[in-house]
């Protein structure tokens, strides 16, 4: 009998070549490769920002997926999924949309550099809109790897709201800090409007401060496992990994991305082990 493949959802803002930031574009575009390279079964989510080109980047809307609204702060926000494919790698890449959050021409700032006030209810709706997506596709994940500060709300809602739903309920889930983030910070009820339905306040307590170090602390709280993606991360946040005694990978990237491999194998057979 055929062992099922590993089924891995990655979870990220970038990603080459559709949108190129920082390095965490390059690593989202290699490691769900080599992953599938290996046998697994691949999805990546990431925002549709209104840089990416969807005529050169062959977007198309997926309508069975639309139409869904993503509440936040008693508000409504429609959600357009767009897919497109990596013809290299056979990899579908989900974008999320919504016009009032991500169309506009520049990713986190505007034009003078300023950091867009809203960046807190974008994130929010990203990671709800991304869980709320694999829901509606139907597959449940056994790994969500989740890349980068944006991303960071997922892990809380899977071990919370979600914990008890078919699709996430045996999920693993890996946050990988990196340490390009911001300098600024979002706005000071982040943590509150966070909040989703069986969640309390003190599910998002540790986003409060609501900058970059609490933005991994949260995430790194609620996953199972953490990968340190960068050789300069705040000595806080390492502190904090270290003390969780959670499983961590080191950022030095091996061939074929084999200790990623190793590492999920461990994580989805309940073999914890650090390997930092």
């Amino acid at each position: 009998m055929e062992m099922a493949k590993t089924k891995l959802l990655i979870v990220t803002h970038e990603m080459s070549p559709f949108l190129e930031l920082t390095k965490i574009s390059e690593i989202t575009r290699q490691l769900p490769q080599a992953m599938q390279d290996k046998g697994f079964e691949i999805r990546i989510l990431m925002p549709k920002f209104g840089n990416i080109n969807e005529r050169r980047n062959r977007l198309h809307e997926v309508i069975r997926l639309s139409g869904m609204n993503i509440i936040i702060d008693d508000n409504d926000n429609p959600l357009i999924i767009k897919v497109a494919s990596i013809p290299a790698a056979r990899m579908q890449v989900y974008f999320l949309d919504n016009e009032e959050y991500f169309q506009r021409k520049q990713v986190f700032r505007d034009a003078s550099g300023k950091f867009f006030d809203d960046n807190d209810e974008r994130t929010i709706f990203f990671c709800k809109g991304a869980l709320e997506t694999v829901k509606k596709l139907g597959w449940a994940p056994d790994i969500v790897h989740c890349h980068g500060w944006m991303s960071s709300l997922v892990p809380a809602y899977i071990k919370t709201t979600y914990k008890n739903d078919p699709t996430f309920k045996n999920s693993k889930v890996v946050y990988s800090i990196y340490e390009d983030c911001f300098s600024e910070k979002l706005n000071a009820n982040f943590s509150k409007k966070a909040v989703m339905a069986n969640m309390t306040e003190a599910d998002t307590k540790a986003f409060e401060a609501a900058d970059c170090n609490s933005m991994h602390i949260g995430a790194v709280i609620h996953s199972d496992a953490v990968v340190l993606a960068d050789e300069n991360l705040s000595e806080d946040v390492l502190k904090f990994v270290k003390d969780s005694n959670k499983p961590t990978l080191a950022y030095n990237l091996t061939e074929n991305f084999e200790n990623f491999y190793t590492f999920y194998e461990e994580i989805s057979n309940d073999e914890l082990v650090s390997v930092a």
